[in-house]
């Protein structure tokens, strides 16, 4: 569920951003290589330079917190990950990657 969360999310951004995230590869890792000197664990990881996302599959599934721990609620958090590491991305705010998909009428 987690990889084909993070590719159906990556392809709904880069529909949605076509020129800015035409060559940006989405990559799944496991854990983070090295660990900082901060006690937070890292859930993305993002390399402008190199046009990569990497998403670490363990922080994500294992130490986020969730109010409801059930499949949508999960999915729920990896697309929020992938929302967020690609605003990181791009410098912009992630509810302004799409903000039609979040107004209420």
């Amino acid at each position: 569920m987690f990889e084909m969360t993070v590719a159906s999310t990556a392809e709904y951004l880069k529909d949605l951003w076509p020129d800015e995230l035409a060559d940006v590869r989405f990559e799944i890792a496991g854990m983070p290589m090295t660990l900082g000197a901060d006690p937070a664990v890292d859930r993305w990881r993002v390399l402008a330079g190199e046009r990569r996302v990497i998403l670490y599959r363990l922080p994500i599934e294992r130490l986020s917190r969730l109010h409801r721990y059930d499949d949508l609620h999960k999915r729920m958090m990896v697309e929020s990950c992938v929302f967020r590491a690609v605003a990181e991305l791009l410098g912009k705010d992630p509810w302004d990657l799409a903000p039609e998909r979040f107004r209420h009428l």
